[in-house]
């Protein structure tokens, strides 16, 4: 949205889990010299929070994109402890409504240039409607008993929730909960018994568990393959076009669907899709 009117910096990178990153000293001195702080919020980066709140007292512009999302309704999901799902960006609708933060929250910063912001954010949200459009089609388009998504932590909810998956996670909502044995031989017998084709690992998350699973289906009888690798808290390789977030989640859908016996080109929405190694 800023276009070029903001040099932007990017503190957490490529195959980087936000739920376990500690902020570095040079990460302190570039939220201190940086006019605007944007940041996903709903407890995603835990671990950076006293960051964040000294940016803000030391005079930063600092917004969670997340909070004007937590104020529209139930729109944001919680676990069984109450505690928040941040991953709304799995959810292209969600995104758009981040975006539309983002938009004003620079208006206001900048207000000289703030009808460039509107226009850029409004170009930006025509993309994401797009982006919305191809999910919903293509997961549309995978055999209703096969549309389960399994992976390595509850990273997809809202995924699931806006384009008819059933989501399962090994792992809780954040990557720091610990999966027991019985938790993996319980979704073992889940997915031998609905024979569902594929289970999926995460770029950010170790793919022991998930592993597992295709080994346990395996000593069942039933020929689970690993269907891709998803970017769940950290997207592709900038400079890519899944270092993009529209690259990312078309990556997402387009691996998920093309796994589970549905209808997707390869190359994805945009015949862009590097087609990253899935193992």
């Amino acid at each position: 949205m800023a276009g070029d009117k903001a040099a932007v910096d990017g503190l957490i990178g490529e195959g980087v889990d936000p739920h376990l990153y500690k902020p570095t000293r040079s990460d302190v001195v570039a939220l201190n010299g940086a006019d605007v702080v944007f940041y996903n919020g709903l407890m995603l980066e835990g671990k950076m929070a006293d960051v964040l709140v000294r940016a803000a007292r030391g005079g930063r512009s600092v917004y969670a994109v997340t909070e004007a999302i937590l104020d529209q309704g139930d729109y944001v999901l919680t676990d069984e402890s109450e505690h928040y799902d941040p991953h709304v960006w799995m959810d292209v609708k969600g995104w758009i409504r981040a975006t539309h933060v983002i938009t004003k929250s620079l208006g206001e910063f900048d207000p000289t240039n703030k009808e460039i912001y509107l226009l850029n954010g409004a170009q930006y949200v025509k993309e994401l409607k797009r982006l919305n459009e191809y999910a919903l089609k293509a997961i549309g388009s995978i055999p209703e008993g096969q549309r389960v998504l399994v992976t390595a932590h509850d990273a997809f909810n809202y995924l699931g929730r806006a384009y008819g998956l059933e989501v399962r996670g090994i792992q809780g909502l954040s990557t720091e909960s610990e999966a027991g044995v019985k938790d993996i031989e319980a979704l073992v017998s889940f997915l031998v018994e609905h024979s569902i084709p594929a289970v999926f690992v995460e770029t950010s998350v170790a793919d022991k568990n998930v592993r597992a699973l295709v080994e346990g289906a395996e000593a069942r009888g039933h020929d689970l393959v690993i269907g891709g690798t998803l970017f769940s808290d950290a997207m592709g390789t900038a400079g890519s076009y899944e270092g993009t977030y529209v690259g990312m989640i078309d990556h997402n859908i387009t691996t998920i669907v093309r796994a589970l016996g549905g209808e997707a080109p390869e190359g994805g929405m945009n015949g862009l899709l590097s087609g990253i190694d899935s193992h």
